[in-house]
């Protein structure tokens, strides 16, 4: 049985924190934006006076205890830039496209695209988003993990309010199912 849920994830962080499970920007609220970003994949394509890199096929993308999958990954990047990196390439964003997964170790979501903004600490993910954790799921048409606040919410539309662009599948509203302990009776 599929029930409606608030057009945000506050009320479903809220259900899910209930039932001790933290949703998934909780458990990514400490991630380490500022650890080395490891991408492995078929092919890479540098276009170096855009500042740009760009690599498909089988991508994988690691940072800590963040990881990401998708078909083609879009990375922006300054370079001699100084910083932590030495004054190599400093990496600003990261576009994906193509069937993209996004896991913590207890979470995980999927949507069309994802878009994570290093520098403003967003991952944004639209297209038939779904994020999942154990047994509880919650569907929507975009996701965005805020990793300074914790804070995660989906929306129903693709473009963030009732009506447009709707791609939840769910005539633009945002389903879930939560899974609920058994409780004796007396």
């Amino acid at each position: 049985m599929r029930t409606m849920i608030l057009t945000s994830l506050a009320g479903a962080a809220i259900a899910t924190t209930m039932l001790g499970a933290p949703a998934l920007g909780q458990a990514l609220k400490n991630h380490n934006s500022d650890g080395p970003v490891d991408v492995e994949a078929d092919r890479i394509e540098v276009q170096d006076r855009s500042d740009r890199a760009v690599f498909s096929g089988n991508v994988r993308v690691r940072q800590g205890g963040l990881s990401l999958d998708a078909a083609r990954l879009t990375v922006a990047y300054a370079s001699g830039g100084g910083g932590a990196s030495g004054g190599g390439v400093d990496i600003q964003r990261l576009d994906a496209s193509g069937g993209v997964t996004v896991r913590s170790a207890t979470e995980t979501a999927r949507g069309s695209v994802a878009i994570y903004d290093l520098n403003r600490r967003l991952i944004t993910m639209v297209g038939g988003v779904t994020l999942q954790q154990g047994a509880n799921r919650i569907n929507g048409g975009r996701l965005v993990i805020d990793l300074n606040s914790g804070r995660s919410v989906i929306d129903g539309s693709a473009v963030g309010g009732s009506g447009g662009n709707v791609t939840s599948g769910a005539g633009g509203r945002v389903t879930g199912r939560f899974t609920v302990p058994e409780r004796k009776t007396n």
